[in-house]
């Protein structure tokens, strides 16, 4: 496998007076979610069409004159303080103490926040895992690839923490753009689509993005389509195997400008997704795509593992403006984005902007 090399530090540590910010993108998958959670991809492969967008999970760091480490998270809206490198004192973040072992960090004042809470299905646990590796890496000066990077925030979210969940979302934060990432027991291969800017702004204007109003914890339905795997449960495992092929279909159909098609395989795909487990969606998630798709979508689907959170819909662009209102009147929140062609980064804050220290 090829590694592209991330500039996550430049080789020279940060000072012990330098905030180091970092940020690391939201991801949209359109297609293969469930074929990259193990253990289906060791045993038959998968892949996944995703890429990201402008909404960010945040990082912030700066020394601390004492030995200890003090941790912000503005989403979870908790406090966690660790006394040097003995371990916490109360409120642990699990993610973020888990990443200072691994660095063996301490004397650190660090912020976390995100534009998505957790939950939300557009991989805001993991970007920050992928942030916190950036700027951890970048205050210490490591070197590491786009592979590396990724390869670490997964051993963190699902090694070290046993986190129930796919291997996409830390290769989305970390590469950024639109990615084709396949997954075997050999490893995760990236492969960045080329994709051109009138593509890109002709596929962004039949989008919609909207938040149902909730969130979930997915480690239920993960779990539960894990056991339907190991199992061999005949109608998930057809199911995953068509996912596949309709991945490789979008992705074609994308590349080669098809957008009325790329819509019909999203609806298609969401039809087979929630047949992999029970929860994946919800009487009032089926209602509102309905809404959506009698007001003129062609299709879409509900982001992540399923649940709650964000719906992404399909629409032509003269009946997107109609969608658009049946989802709001319904009680949707339409939620305006970008696609962010970058991952991860890191950088020095400049100016005297640390106000809000603890």
């Amino acid at each position: 496998m090829h590694k592209r090399a991330v500039s996550l530090a430049q080789g020279v540590p940060a000072t012990s007076f330098d905030v180091i910010r970092s940020r690391a993108p939201l991801r949209i998958s359109f297609c293969g979610g469930g074929t990259d959670v193990p253990p289906y991809p060791e045993l038959f492969g998968g892949c996944v069409l995703s890429c990201a967008i402008d909404k960010y999970a945040f990082v912030s760091l700066r020394s601390r004159d004492d030995d200890s480490i003090h941790v912000h998270s503005s989403d979870l809206d908790r406090v966690a303080e660790f006394s040097g490198r003995s371990g916490p004192l109360a409120g642990t973040i699990d993610l973020a103490q888990t990443l200072f072992n691994r660095f063996a960090t301490h004397s650190l004042d660090c912020y976390m926040s995100s534009d998505a809470p957790p939950g939300s299905g557009l991989g805001s646990s993991s970007a920050m895992i992928v942030a916190l590796i950036g700027a951890l890496a970048r205050r210490e000066g490591t070197h590491l690839s786009d592979y590396e990077v990724a390869e670490l925030a997964y051993a963190v979210e699902r090694t070290d923490l046993n986190i129930q969940g796919g291997m996409q979302d830390q290769y989305a934060a970390t590469f950024g753009g639109f990615n084709f990432i396949e997954f075997t027991n050999e490893g995760v291969l990236v492969n960045p689509l080329r994709i051109s800017e009138e593509a890109l702004n002709e596929l962004h204007c039949h989008l919609l993005l909207c938040y149902t109003g909730g969130t979930r914890v997915s480690s239920n339905i993960l779990r539960e389509q894990t056991a339907n795997v190991v199992s061999q449960v005949p109608d998930v495992m057809t199911s995953l195997a068509e996912l596949k092929d309709l991945t490789l279909e979008l992705k074609r159909a994308l590349l080669q400008n098809r957008f009325i098609e790329f819509g019909e395989i999203l609806d298609r795909a969401w039809h087979l997704k929630k047949r992999l487990a029970s929860g994946i969606s919800t009487p009032p998630i089926d209602a509102l795509y309905e809404i959506a798709k009698s007001a003129g979508a062609i299709g879409g689907k509900l982001l992540g593992a399923g649940g709650g959170g964000f719906l992404l819909v399909f629409a032509p662009f003269t009946r997107r403006e109609a969608v658009r209102e049946r989802l709001e009147f319904a009680g949707g929140k339409i939620v305006d984005f970008q696609f962010d062609p970058r991952g991860v980064r890191t950088w020095l804050a400049t100016g005297d902007t640390w106000t809000d220290r603890a």
